[in-house]
């Protein structure tokens, strides 16, 4: 494994094309939340409509799987460090969040009362507020992954392939997701050697590597054209294809290092994911009512950019600030000190 880390390259100890492909996702989620909540707000789709529809079929599961790559470097450590990254981290945010982004839907834009906080911060662990559902269900992916990690793999991952293709739907939305998404975290976990050397593949044979793509978006276009690409067994086919084909653009991306800004993005996604939610709502309310931008596509495009840039200079403001704990975790909430100030979600 450590031969393949190093042949992706790194800065500061990190895998580059990872934070790129870290980036690609967190970009494409904020995208498709801007994209659809101006299209709602305005009643008409935008240029922007077709790309985040081209997106649906990989976006989330690319995240999940880019989040099991590094499970195995941490799977086997005691169970207090285990639970403390892995679980406990991810509760802090979860609960943090959920009280602002109630605070802010409720108290600014709606009518909720503080005496409701409570209860509200209970349900986040049934029903996590819209945005933060992905940390919700990272602890949950972490958890089943060190109950069954001593199981046969092909027997773990093969009832995480059913429960995919069974497209179960309970109406409960966190039973519904991790059925549906479990999956490719599970095969980031378990082929993680493997995606390391899908990277370093691409990097060596580009040309192959930009053929191979172009025959991906021909394909992924138009399974999403025809309406086939949700159906049984294509949806979780399109899903891997479209996880390894971003693996593959980020590693060719990373090589030749010409797009920082996106591996800046990927190297902070939690900051990003945390806080987006917030300056997407603010200036999406705020630019349709100055109606300086009319158009929903390039208004999905500004609200887009603004959420995505928005949580990064916030984080920079207040990292040497006491406010600095919006995006780390306290000491007081770690159930082992001396944990890096700031976790990416992986």
């Amino acid at each position: 494994m450590t031969a393949t880390y190093t042949a992706t390259g790194g800065h500061d100890g990190r895998v580059d094309w990872v934070d790129y492909a870290k980036g690609f996702c967190i970009v494409f989620v904020v995208m498709m939340h801007a994209t659809y909540g101006v299209e709602a707000a305005l009643g008409q789709q935008g240029f922007m409509h077709p790309l985040v529809e081209f997106m649906t079929p990989f976006r989330i599961p690319d995240f999940f799987l880019l989040s099991g790559l590094f499970v195995g470097r941490v799977i086997d450590r005691d169970l207090r460090t285990y639970l403390d990254r892995k679980v406990v981290h991810f509760v802090y945010f979860l609960l943090l969040w959920s009280a602002i982004i109630f605070l802010v839907k409720g108290l600014l834009f709606g009518d909720a009362s503080l005496r409701e906080l409570p209860m509200a911060l209970a349900m986040a662990f049934i029903e996590p507020f819209g945005t933060l559902w992905f940390i919700h269900m990272l602890p949950i992916f972490f958890i089943v992954a060190r109950l069954t990690r001593r199981l046969p793999m092909p027997l773990v991952l093969g009832v995480a392939a059913v429960l995919e293709i069974a497209h179960i739907d309970t109406g409960y939305f966190v039973v519904d997701q991790f059925c549906a998404r479990i999956v490719y975290f599970l095969a980031g976990y378990y082929a993680c050697r493997q995606v390391f050397q899908l990277a370093a593949w691409a990097q060596g044979h580009v040309r192959l590597a930009l053929a191979g793509l172009a025959a991906w978006a021909v394909m992924e276009a138009l399974a999403v054209h025809f309406g086939i690409s949700a159906l049984p067994v294509v949806s979780l086919v399109l899903g891997m294809a479209g996880a390894m084909a971003v693996v593959a653009a980020s590693a060719l991306m990373a090589g030749r290092d010409v797009f920082a800004p996106l591996r800046y993005c990927g190297r902070n996604t939690l900051v990003i994911y945390l806080a987006f939610f917030l300056f997407m709502a603010t200036s999406r309310v705020a630019l349709i009512k100055l109606g300086l931008v009319t158009d929903a596509g390039w208004l999905s495009v500004i609200v887009t950019l603004i959420a995505v840039t928005g949580p990064l200079l916030l984080h920079l403001a207040v990292k040497n600030t006491p406010a600095r704990y919006l995006f780390v975790r306290p000491e007081a909430f770690k159930l082992v000190p001396g944990r890096p100030k700031l976790q990416p979600a992986e």
